[in-house]
């Protein structure tokens, strides 16, 4: 390690440790790189605005982003919990079924957990205190566990991430995703119905099966929106980020128009908000691209490569030993900064193993989803912290049951690729 990429990492961690923003850490720390490296520190602005003008994929970031806030607006979300109650309500710990189950349908709108746990999470949170059933601890802790499926369904703003530093097809990445989504969202209904009988949770008044077409056509518009979406991408009709604009559309037609749940004036908080948050993730990703041009030019790939290649490890124990290492990143650093930066260094090292990139894809990005709901970081944590007033060490006490079925979720994901694989084979994929 050279003596300006030291002073680089030191700066990176000590500005952060602080709590700078993770992006501005990073640009500074680059700039401080190049200037110690006697190079012109305009190379930053370059790497930066040429990695993100020259990649037409990450268009497909603020698209979903400005669905998911339209979404998040009016009766939408309340139409999305009425069928999910009507569906699973009835059930022991029916209202936390509930909310999984809508982080299911609305993970297939949004592509990002922050957006589920921010939006319908709220609400959700909001009708378990208000029946009395659950203390406000564990309705965090579901909202915030659930969240993390949004990310794994498709649309998926981490794989959109993933597929740009790996060069790996976003359609196969979303196909890969369903199959850990559905697996994900099943151990998390089953803790809760755990949780639901070892505390005498009572199952809440079934909705009348002669109410449920009628709950259920309000929704359909709602819930034709993936279809949409994903029909257009492996129908061969849009790319994914084409199929991003037209969900923002459908979404805003369906708001403005059909449901008239969306002004003017929410429209513009709507954009205003969605340019906020697109343009904070368009910070990390110009950072983070700026980083990855100063671990080339230290060769830090190929060291590593070698490194690991050296231990003479299987493809299954260097899967495993990424996924500890992603695990332990998580407890500190945010899922992005772990995609753009981290996941890079061992893309060498699958290739030369022979693991399948749309696998060790989908896995990493599941992992960095579970490092949203890890302490002391957990960035879900802090989200429904914010937005409910829940204290943290309520949540992460009754997260953690949840946090251990997903590492459950994880080890079978890692240890049998086809629960990956098998959707992306169906339709073409010769990986």
């Amino acid at each position: 390690m050279s003596l300006p990429f030291g002073a680089c990492l030191v700066a990176l961690f000590g500005l952060a440790g602080i709590g700078a923003p993770i992006a501005l850490s990073m640009f500074v720390a680059a700039i401080l790189y190049l200037f110690l490296k006697g190079h012109d520190p305009g190379l930053a602005a370059e790497q930066s605005i040429q990695g993100l003008y020259d990649s037409f994929v990450l268009l497909a970031v603020p698209l979903f982003i400005v669905a998911a806030n339209i979404m998040n607006q009016g009766t939408i979300s309340d139409r999305l919990l009425d069928f999910c109650k009507a569906l699973v309500g009835r059930f022991r710990g029916g209202l936390a079924q509930v909310d999984i189950l809508v982080s299911l349908v609305f993970s297939g709108m949004s592509g990002s957990a922050v957006a589920d746990a921010a939006g319908v999470g709220k609400v959700s949170i909001n009708m378990m205190l208000k029946s009395g059933h659950y203390s406000p601890g564990l309705a965090g802790a579901v909202v915030a566990a659930s969240a993390t499926i949004g990310p794994i369904i498709p649309p998926s703003i981490p794989m959109v991430m993933y597929a740009l530093i790996s060069d790996t097809s976003i359609g196969y990445l979303f196909l890969g995703g369903i199959i850990p989504g559905l697996l994900m969202t099943a151990v998390m209904m089953g803790i809760t119905s755990w949780i639901a009988h070892r505390r005498s949770i009572p199952a809440e008044d079934p909705v009348p099966l002669r109410e449920l077409p009628k709950v259920t056509f309000r929704a359909l518009p709602v819930l034709f929106m993936p279809v949409i979406l994903l029909a257009g991408i492996y129908g061969g009709a849009t790319t994914p980020t084409e199929a991003a604009a037209i969900a923002a559309l459908y979404a805003l037609l369906l708001a403005a128009l059909f449901y008239r749940s969306v002004s003017w004036r929410n429209l513009h908080e709507v954009l205003v908000d969605s340019a906020r948050s697109s343009a904070s993730v368009g910070l990390v990703i110009g950072s983070a691209l700026i980083f990855n041009y100063i671990v080339a030019s230290e060769n830090i790939p190929n060291v590593l490569a070698g490194w690991l290649g050296g231990m003479d490890l299987s493809p299954l124990a260097f899967l495993l030993l990424a996924n500890v290492i992603i695990l332990l990143l998580g407890c500190l650093l945010d899922a992005t900064t772990i995609i753009l930066v981290i996941l890079p260094l061992f893309i060498p090292t699958c290739r030369e193993l022979g693991i399948d990139l749309v696998h060790f894809g989908v896995v990493m990005v599941v992992n960095c989803m579970i490092g949203l709901i890890t302490p002391p970081y957990g960035m879900l944590l802090f989200v429904i912290n914010a937005t409910t007033g829940i204290a943290i060490k309520d949540i992460v006490r009754e997260v953690m049951p949840y946090l251990a079925a997903l590492l459950a979720a994880l080890l079978v994901m890692t240890l049998f690729p086809e629960t990956v694989l098998w959707l992306p084979r169906m339709f073409g994929y010769q990986g």
